[in-house]
């Protein structure tokens, strides 16, 4: 029953979002929000439509649906620019992921700490899972054509690299909060966390090379054209996954390492034009994770955080990103208007969902916990929803209206 609710509503609001796809970026909207929207709708709290478990209930099988989605996301940022273009911007990308990621840990950590009372190893499981950017919620602001057309080409590259990247990095540092706020050794952590990082590179890299191989040969012999290469990279993405979740590494991490080889190894002639339809594929099929969401919200559970769920949420939006952006600025070559605009649009979302749906399975974290980081998630969704056009608009006034121009082939 709670399956049909969730195919009904989701092809019917992907068919509105569909329609009304050019409107809806000018638009205080969003997919996701209207997705989240639709959920609260449906869910317990309100109509009872839909009945799913409310969070952290039910967080393994919420854990594979964002899990899923995430792989597709991170390998559609992987191939939205041409390789060349990544390798100039090596540098800039490991400064956001080396001290960007360990920045917003610290602040959302401290943030937890001070505004509900958590002990510092707890609120570290929470800046931990709230520290990756999101890569679903940040594609509305880097990628169609208002936001090619204004933000420049290598401001674009930057966020959606980071996104990319820093959402497989955050397993090692999930799995380090978790031995903090555990019984497992730090010692046992560090080393787990350094097999889920390299294992994940040598698994992504070597399934990339044979994806890229595979549709070279494809190529050749006609039996792979536009449509069968967006399949063929959705399938890559997979069993990329499949395989890593088998070795027990970091799977997100390995799709995007797999993207990014394969990307080196075919060039856009051959992935056929698929990079435009793996980002619609990717903002399409988050709706159903996000009208679960909305469905799933813990509403009890936020009344009992009262007056310091709102604050943690302005603490988080306000202070996790934008000045560390700020900081960084200079060695970034960022202008002030690129790292505020960079620095709010870094959105929290499906990868802050998964990885606190994976701390509930690792660990049994508390209620409130859990209750904390899906209101910063939901009301990132709203808040990065209600501004993206607003934000557009004063990023352009903000630059006098220069053109950030297509990306190059």
């Amino acid at each position: 029953m709670a399956l049909d609710v969730i195919l009904a509503a989701a092809g019917t609001l992907g068919v509105v979002v569909a329609a009304l796809s050019g409107r809806l970026r000018r638009m205080p909207l969003s997919a996701p929000m209207l997705a989240l929207f639709v959920g609260v709708l449906l869910g317990p709290e309100l109509t009872g439509v839909l009945d799913v478990p409310v969070l952290p209930d039910g967080h393994a099988g919420y854990e594979q649906v964002a899990r899923f989605l995430l792989a597709i996301s991170v390998m559609a940022v992987a191939l939205r620019f041409p390789v060349r273009q990544i390798r100039r911007e090596t540098g800039s990308v490991l400064l956001l992921l080396l001290v960007g990621m360990l920045g917003m840990t610290l602040v959302t950590g401290a943030a937890a700490a001070l505004i509900l009372g958590l002990p510092l190893a707890v609120a570290a499981l929470l800046g931990a899972a709230l520290s990756p950017t999101d890569p679903v919620l940040a594609s509305s602001a880097v990628s169609g054509d208002p936001a090619e057309g204004a933000i420049p080409l290598r401001s674009r590259l930057l966020l959606s690299l980071e996104s990319g990247a820093n959402d497989g990095l955050a397993l090692p540092v999930v799995v380090i909060a978790v031995a903090l706020a555990g019984s497992d050794s730090l010692a046992g952590a560090g080393l787990t966390a350094l097999w889920q990082v390299l294992a994940a590179i040598v698994i992504g890299a070597g399934l990339g090379a044979v994806g890229g191989w595979a549709l070279r040969a494809g190529q050749a012999h006609g039996a792979t054209e536009a449509a069968p290469a967006l399949l063929f990279t959705l399938l890559l993405a997979f069993g990329v996954l499949g395989v890593a979740g088998l070795a027990k590494t970091d799977g997100v991490l390995a799709v995007f390492v797999a993207g990014l080889v394969f990307n080196a190894m075919v060039d856009a002639h051959e992935r056929g034009g698929s990079t435009k339809a793996d980002d619609a594929i990717n903002r399409f099929l988050s709706i159903p994770l996000f009208l679960l969401l909305g469905a799933a919200l813990p509403w009890s559970d936020w009344r009992d955080l009262g007056w310091r769920g709102v604050a943690l949420v302005t603490a988080v939006l306000l202070l996790r990103r934008i000045p560390l952006l700020m900081l960084l600025r200079r060695p970034l070559r960022l202008g002030r208007p690129d790292a505020i605009y960079l620095g709010w649009f870094g959105p929290v979302g499906v990868s802050a969902f998964f990885y606190l749906m994976l701390e509930a399975g690792r660990l049994d974290v508390d209620r409130p916990l859990v209750a904390a980081g899906a209101l910063v998630v939901a009301a990132s969704v709203v808040a990065h929803g209600l501004t993206a056009a607003a934000g557009l608009r004063l990023y352009r006034h903000a630059t006098g209206g220069r053109t950030g121009g297509p990306d190059a082939g």
